[in-house]
């Protein structure tokens, strides 16, 4: 089985090999196929890191975990590469991966552990919020997602944060749209109504 490394800054590309980055032919069969897909995985995995990352961290809210949950989805991505359809979003893919890596094995162990958890306002940061009054209200309202119960607190991140559509979060997290629609209405209402406290 190939390895991929993720040991990185996440806020940068991890490397990948002059093999890597070559443009795939459009058409392979056999192994020359698995070899082009494992190819479009790890550019997928170099390009998407700092993003596994943030939802890994929005889903466990410790970094050690948040690590490991990227490695398993490194790992998992690579093994199952030739199921990965050409043309794809792989970001979506590989979110599905991490998310169901969580929800399948590191959830249960969390919860045996009882480990402690970390705020994420001090940990996830917004790219391009260079005014500080931005990143001010940016840190307030993710202190505010991060008291939501875990299925809309990742429902807001991947809809709000991430910028995906309705029907890919839901896609992401294996359940109908109105699922993902009545989560995200509760969600405004909490965040209004703990708003409209603090501002009292």
């Amino acid at each position: 089985m190939s390895s991929l490394s993720c040991d990185y800054p996440l806020n940068s590309a991890a490397p990948s090999s002059q093999q890597d980055r070559a443009v795939a032919p459009v058409s392979f069969t056999g192994r020359e196929a698995a070899i082009a897909s494992e190819a479009d995985v790890r550019n997928g995995l170099s390009a998407n890191l700092s993003r596994l990352w943030r939802y890994a961290f929005v889903l466990s809210r410790r970094r050690d975990m948040a690590d490991d949950l990227v490695q398993q989805t490194c790992v998992r991505a690579l093994e199952r590469a030739a199921q990965f359809a050409a043309g794809s979003r792989i970001d979506q893919w590989l979110l599905a991966i991490l998310h169901s890596i969580w929800l399948n094995e590191v959830r249960a162990q969390r919860v045996r552990e009882g480990a402690g958890l970390a705020e994420a306002a001090d940990v996830l940061s917004f790219d391009g919020r260079a005014e500080a009054d931005r990143k001010v209200m940016a840190n307030q309202v993710m202190r505010l997602v991060d008291a939501l119960p875990e299925a809309q607190r990742t429902a807001v991140f991947l809809a709000y944060v991430e910028g995906l559509s309705y029907r890919e979060v839901a896609a992401i997290l294996g359940v109908p749209v109105g699922t993902i629609m009545s989560r995200l209405a509760a969600a405004r209402a909490k965040l209004a109504e703990a708003r409209g406290e603090g501002e009292r």
